[in-house]
């Protein structure tokens, strides 16, 4: 079995065809799809988060509002770029959405991907300290996150306060039990991956990472998937990690999706992102027979316990809900994933 979600970028634009042409369109649009997947019998709703762009930013609203009209999928991110948040207020603000959503919170951090501005960060008032680098900012700011899920009192309490404290020293409220164990690190490299596993956190690994060795992407990322695992189980954690890979995969089943995604999905591709040799995989649009042969021999997607479904929401939600049931009803169960 595998847990089976979509993950949205939340593009809007006024191009021809868009059915997502404002920031509105795609925030309602996005909770309407996590309630279509629901109902089809997928496991998580996923939502990236980039600033400064035409896509969805900050995610806790719409993270909320997800959790208030749904009952049992997965509603998480992927990823919170860290070099932008403040940890305090990013604690109550995923605890509050965490109760509303009854506990289902799968929070993905990152130190971020190439942005749309310039040092964006500094104009939320954020700077590297003395000797940092700005991903050692972002995982600064995420360790002072997990150290503030714990929940663990911190604040000496007023003498005199406007309401009665509980005893001892006071941590940030809402707090949202069992949510530190629902964090996980989006990561690029295998390095990053073990500091992810040392950390405690789950790992999502996206359609890129560093081009560690000149494999193919899938293998280069299911090895990446292995050393993580070793990592934790090197750590004496408790609980069994999770981990996730993110595909655009197409079931070409009638002739919008032959019209939409029908040439060949063709190989990985290799680039420089952030100064780093990456290698992108493959995306993946075939007739349901063969996406079925295609994707058995993907290692990463066999390490992996989570599959995030990139989705092209710009299409609608009409469409990518049967973009997803293609998936669901087509592919996974022959794959053994339902």
């Amino acid at each position: 079995m595998k847990k089976i979600g979509f993950l949205s970028f939340g593009h809007w634009s006024d191009a021809h065809g868009s059915a997502t042409r404002s920031a509105a369109d795609v925030l309602l649009q996005s909770i309407e799809l996590a309630v279509a997947a629901e109902e089809l019998g997928a496991d998580g709703a996923y939502y990236r988060v980039h600033h400064f762009a035409q896509q969805l930013a900050s995610p806790f609203p719409l993270l909320a509002a997800v959790g208030a009209r749904t009952r049992s999928i997965e509603i998480g991110t992927g990823v919170i770029d860290m070099r932008y948040e403040n940890p305090f207020y990013m604690t109550e603000n995923a605890g509050a959405a965490d109760l509303i959503a009854g506990g289902r919170l799968q929070l993905g951090l990152s130190r971020g991907s190439p942005e749309q501005v310039i040092e964006g960060w500094r104009y939320f008032g954020y700077a590297p300290a003395a000797g940092e680098s700005d991903a050692d900012m972002g995982r600064r700011h995420t360790e002072l996150f997990l150290r503030l899920l714990a929940g663990e009192g911190f604040a000496t309490p007023s003498p005199q306060p406007m309401f009665p404290n509980p005893p001892g020293l006071l941590r940030l409220e809402p707090h949202a039990a069992g949510l530190r164990e629902r964090i996980w690190w989006g990561s690029a490299s295998d390095a990053t991956a073990i500091w992810a596993a040392q950390m405690g956190m789950n790992l999502q690994s996206s359609t890129l990472k560093a081009d560690e060795s000149g494999e193919p992407f899938h293998v280069q990322q299911a090895k990446q998937i292995r050393a993580y695992r070793e990592a934790w189980a090197a750590a004496g954690h408790a609980r069994a990690p999770r981990v996730s890979v993110s595909r655009s995969i197409f079931a070409l089943t009638d002739d919008r999706d032959r019209a939409y995604f029908g040439r060949d999905g063709g190989g990985d591709q290799i680039g420089v992102i952030d100064n780093m040799r990456a290698v992108f995989g493959r995306s993946y649009a075939a007739e349901p027979e063969r996406l079925i042969e295609q994707l058995r021999a993907d290692e990463a997607i066999a390490e992996a316990d989570t599959l995030l479904l990139t989705v092209p929401n710009q299409l609608g939600v009409d469409y990518n809900a049967h973009v997803l049931e293609n998936i669901l009803r087509h592919v996974a169960p022959a794959l053994g994933w339902r």
